[in-house]
């Protein structure tokens, strides 16, 4: 948003002081929000793929961790690098070979201790996008060389458990490829990413041959559920899981499954991330629209080589599932793990209210109210501030006659009232009202926030969808509920704001101000208050929700910046839309001084300024409203959803969509908090889980005796 800012200077163009000031007011934001980015998202580009850690601080983690010294200089052992640091298996019971062959992937010396060297040398590797193809190539290169041979291959995958429950035969022609008919040949990293990358989908062939003794072609459905869960156990869903048997029936017709009907669906779990990108090629982005067959099919065929069977069997499991015939965005994530690295958020806090959504009651939804209630407050008082002497300059050009009393117009336009402004009242006199603001904005904003979140929810359907209508509902829910305390707020704000405009007078007080009013008082402009914020609201929050949606990316994640140009551009036609309701509004709030027309209520005030001052006057302060609008709306909705995002409370209800991708792990939760895991080793857990989730090569946990 920022780098669209562009300043022209010319010195009889007297817009220049004031887009100075909005760009500092922008800059200093964009400050304090990568400032939460950095602790929100740690997929920061740099050298490679995540940003490198400070060498100190990996030292001094090291030194840490490290038990053993030799020589005057520290080394870890295995198990204070797979157990202490990265928490992969419990410290009691843990199998030693999968220790020691974890840690080997570090220890490139193979002398059975990892240095600081080697440690840092592994933070580096796991900063490049394909660390994961890296790190499995370093499990099976055991001796170091570089390469990996036949030898080394067959030493840890006969470790794995998935050998040992379906051995694999290694004397195939596929093997005899990549290794040469002896199995002397070395394969390369490339080779050997290669040859992982093909050798589950052998594994699994190799399973179905097996199963079909006779040669026929078909296998019994109970044995294609015996070889999907014991080696492509990684590709399935819990559900998929429950209804494996109901689905392959159901499509098969038969107790039998054929040769190609078993590629085909590993094939489709293989691509879900195509199918993904072909559903939102369909919708052109949009993930609550329901797609047919028909309209997937054709999608399909114009972009990839996705087969019709493949088709019919992902339609078919959306439907055992869910019973629609058709699908939306969200169906696909039950039938797809999610990937084993995407977005990582490090949250300051994360606290599970119920342990399931069936456990969530009346007095649990009310906690999740307080819960956004006190986030939104805290949200709106960043964007208030952020934007206040923007509001400040609206508010005086609103106030602005003309046509009822004969003088000298004060301000010529927005520009030159900033400019007066700070010539005649100082810097801190843009920020006049800026207390009773902050005191009232909490709430307001925060009710808004928490109402609309509340109503999307309740108007939300079972797979995660809510109608335009539902949306439009909710925001004009939302804008009539804070009326209660934007128009107490706003009655005082303006009267703060309009009180420097009169040359030596008396220094007006907030509490003066309220005393004055009344409590009947404080609610004078309400009527237009209400015709403001209603339809201000029904038209943003259904437009930040769209903008939001097509600006995140192919697995619906949205990155911190596109949620702030989200709510900014989502803030332009909901504020420029409802201004003559503002304008309204503020003239019947505003004390009226000698000579100037005085408004009994909306009509009596809207057909006066018609009058007096024509249509134009209805559309004053629009500019400022829209430059004050836009971008607090956006701070104020990224501050909202970042602070979800890191001080996480599970209510078992809904989170704001694009927030994050969860991260599967072998691992207990603390590991994937741990405040050491710095630069590249803050994604070392889902790295090392993905040689399990991508490749399916599962080390066993714990020790024989444990297992038995």
């Amino acid at each position: 948003m920022l780098g669209t800012i562009k300043l022209i200077l010319f010195k009889k163009h007297k817009v220049a002081y004031f887009l100075i000031y909005l760009k500092c007011c922008l800059v200093s934001f964009e400050f304090y929000s990568f400032g939460i980015m950095s602790i929100a998202s740690r997929d920061v580009k740099g050298g490679g793929y995540l940003k490198r850690a400070n060498p100190v601080q990996l030292q001094d983690i090291f030194n840490k961790y490290a038990s053993i010294e030799k020589n005057g200089e520290k080394f870890m052992t295995p198990d204070d690098f797979v157990i202490r640091f990265l928490g992969l298996l419990n410290d009691k019971d843990f199998n030693a070979d999968t220790v020691r062959l974890l840690a080997g992937i570090v220890d490139t010396s193979k002398d059975g201790l990892i240095s600081y060297p080697e440690f840092q040398a592994f933070e580096g590797l796991l900063c490049f996008p394909d660390a994961l193809y890296k790190t499995a190539f370093q499990l099976f290169d055991t001796n170091g060389n570089g390469m990996v041979s036949f030898h080394e291959f067959v030493e840890v995958m006969k470790k794995t458990e998935l050998h040992q429950r379906i051995p694999f035969n290694m004397d195939t022609p596929f093997v005899q490829l990549y290794f040469g008919k002896n199995k002397q040949r070395l394969v390369t990293y490339n080779e050997f990413s290669q040859f992982l990358h093909d050798f589950h989908e052998e594994y699994a062939i190799e399973g179905f041959r097996r199963a079909d003794k006779d040669g026929s072609g078909f296998i019994s459905v109970l044995d294609f559920q015996d070889i999907m869960i014991n080696i492509k156990s990684h590709l399935l869903t819990k559900e998929v899981q429950t209804h494996l048997i109901e689905a392959v029936q159901g499509e098969t017709q038969s107790r039998r499954v054929s040769f190609p009907y078993f590629i085909a669906f590993n094939s489709l779990l293989n691509n879900m991330e195509l199918v993904k990108r072909i559903y939102l090629n369909v919708t052109n982005g949009h993930r609550a629209q329901e797609v047919s067959k028909y309209e997937f099919m054709h999608s399909a065929q114009a972009m990839s080589q996705m087969t019709p069977l493949e088709v019919e069997i992902l339609f078919h499991l959306v439907d055992v599932l869910h019973q629609t015939g058709r699908i939306v965005y969200n169906d696909l994530y039950a039938i797809a793990p999610e990937q084993y690295f995407k977005q990582i958020t490090n949250r300051l806090a994360e606290i599970h209210a119920v342990s399931s959504p069936e456990e969530r009651g009346v007095l649990i939804q009310i906690l999740e109210s307080a819960y956004r209630f006190t986030l939104g407050s805290i949200a709106g008082a960043v964007g208030a501030t952020a934007v206040y002497p923007i509001d400040l300059v609206k508010t005086r050009m609103q106030n602005q006659r003309t046509g009822s009393f004969i003088g000298e117009l004060m301000y010529k336009n927005s520009f030159d009232c900033f400019k007066k402004v700070i010539r005649h009242e100082g810097i801190f006199g843009l920020y006049r009202g800026l207390v009773p603001q902050l005191l009232g904005v909490a709430p307001e904003k925060a009710i808004k926030l928490t109402v609309n979140d509340l109503v999307r929810d309740k108007l939300t359907d079972k797979n995660g969808n809510i109608s335009l209508y539902g949306e439009i509902l909710s925001g004009a829910c939302a804008g009539g509920s804070q009326v209660i305390f934007t128009n107490p707020l706003e009655i005082v704000k303006i009267r703060l704001q309009v009180a420097g405009e009169i040359a030596g007078g008396a220094k007006v007080r907030a509490w003066n101000v309220v005393k004055e009013l009344g409590l009947f008082g404080l609610y004078k402009g309400a009527r237009a208050c209400l015709l403001r914020d209603v339809p201000f609201s029904a038209i943003y929050f259904p437009a930040y929700a769209h903008t939001k949606a097509s600006f995140a990316d192919e697995s619906g994640y949205n990155h911190p910046l596109t949620l702030l140009v989200a709510g900014a551009i989502a803030g332009i036609p909901a504020a420029s839309l409802v201004t003559p309701a503002d304008v309204i509004k503020t003239r019947l709030q505003v004390v009226a001084r000698a000579g100037q027309t005085t408004y009994s209520g909306v009509l009596d005030a809207t057909r006066k300024i018609y009058a007096e001052e024509g249509f134009r006057a209805f559309w004053k302060g629009s500019i400022a409203r829209v430059f004050r609008s836009s971008p607090q709306f956006g701070v104020t909705l990224l501050t909202y959803e970042l602070l979800q995002r890191t001080l996480y409370v599970d209510f078992g209800g809904s989170r704001p969509s694009g927030s994050e991708l969860k991260v599967p792990s072998i691992v207990a939760d603390n590991a994937l908090r741990n405040a050491d895991h710095l630069g590249g080793y803050s994604v070392s857990v889902p790295i090392f889980s993905g040689i399990e989730t991508k490749f399916g090569l599962c080390l066993p946990k714990f020790s024989l005796s444990k297992a038995s």
